[in-house]
């Protein structure tokens, strides 16, 4: 009996030893979650995370609708939340299960959230666009979208791989509004990123901040995260909002319709929106959580951060990207163009 009984303890010993966690599945930007997060959340709930990057909003979007699965949680920015709940492919939120919402920016959801109610999406960093450059390798920089035209730095820029971005630069250079549906003016504003594209080295959201550190490049179209990410690297680079204006985006947490596991999901969300977690991941990635609670956690330094922290008259010149409905072939036509021209 004795034998039969440590047999079975051995086995249950090793059974355990085997036991094979759950899995959240996570499809976000890449450099977008302090790894010490990671960690702790993979500690609490007895799990691993996976983590798969995209580079843009549409390419998530093209990747799900050719029949992607098994992710559990996205991070599309806000106007692909409503693409996203349009097309099915996310489902609406427990809130019972997120008690952390409380701690949500009021001033964010009233001003800027398209999804108000938080029905369908959490709001996870917001941040504005504007020109990342390396200081002692460019000189006279004035804060214009019109940098792109300089032939002096022919081959040393990049422009986000974005049709809403690139193309909403140009219309905000052009005096119009980024989610213009005038076809006259977006067909301008093809025009002018043509032009921009003779310039520039490639069109890339991915490795730009790799790229601005190294000096590679000099001037880059980027998020402001990760310029003063790259600014770790390479204390030369600085960054400006251009004087025309730009956009204003923030990114979101939802579930995927099809998420394997939606409560270890629910989890997840609820512990990014945990004030102590929230202000951890905004000064290792440089983004601006609207978390009302978190922001008295955050250090002194990063408050100070204008670019993240913006004043209303700066407010006053950005625009947050809105889903434009059938209008988006407008942008997707003419983000072909761009793409094909030489």
């Amino acid at each position: 009996m004795k034998r039969l009984l440590a047999l079975l303890s051995a086995a249950l010993l090793l059974s355990s030893c085997g036991e094979k966690k759950p899995e959240l599945h996570l499809y976000t930007w890449d450099d977008y979650l302090n790894p010490d997060l990671i960690a702790k959340f993979e500690d609490e709930f007895n799990c691993r995370l996976v983590i798969d990057i995209f580079d843009s909003n549409e390419a998530m979007l093209a990747k799900l609708k050719a029949g992607a699965t098994g992710y559990d949680v996205l991070v599309p920015s806000s106007y692909m939340v409503k693409i996203l709940a349009r097309e099915g492919l996310i489902v609406e939120l427990d809130q019972a299960k997120l008690p952390n919402l409380s701690h949500v920016d009021d001033e964010y959801l009233a001003n800027l959230a398209f999804d108000k109610e938080m029905k369908w999406s959490v709001p996870y960093m917001l941040a504005p666009t504007g020109i990342a450059f390396v200081s002692d390798r460019v000189e006279n920089l004035e804060p214009s979208w019109r940098v792109f035209e300089r032939e002096d730095l022919k081959g040393r820029m990049t422009l986000l791989n974005d049709s809403r971005e690139a193309i909403g630069a140009a219309l905000k250079t052009l005096g119009f509004s980024i989610n213009s549906i005038d076809p006259a003016q977006i067909n301008q504003a093809r025009d002018l990123v043509i032009s921009w594209k003779k310039n520039l080295a490639k069109f890339e959201s991915d490795q730009y901040d790799s790229g601005l550190a190294s000096a590679e490049f000099f001037v880059s179209q980027a998020y402001a995260g990760d310029a003063f990410q790259a600014q770790e690297d390479n204390e030369a680079i600085d960054f400006v909002l251009p004087k025309e204006g730009t956009s204003v985006a923030c990114d979101d947490l939802v579930i995927s319709k099809d998420a394997p596991n939606p409560d270890l999901a629910l989890s997840f969300i609820n512990f990014l929106t945990d004030p102590s977690n929230a202000a951890v991941n905004m000064e290792y990635i440089y983004y601006l959580a609207p978390n009302k609670s978190a922001y008295e956690l955050v250090s002194k330094e990063f408050r100070e951060i204008d670019a993240l922290f913006l004043d209303e008259e700066t407010m006053k010149k950005c625009e947050v990207i809105d889903d434009l409905g059938e209008n988006n072939r407008l942008y997707n036509e003419a983000w072909d163009l761009v793409r094909a021209a030489q």
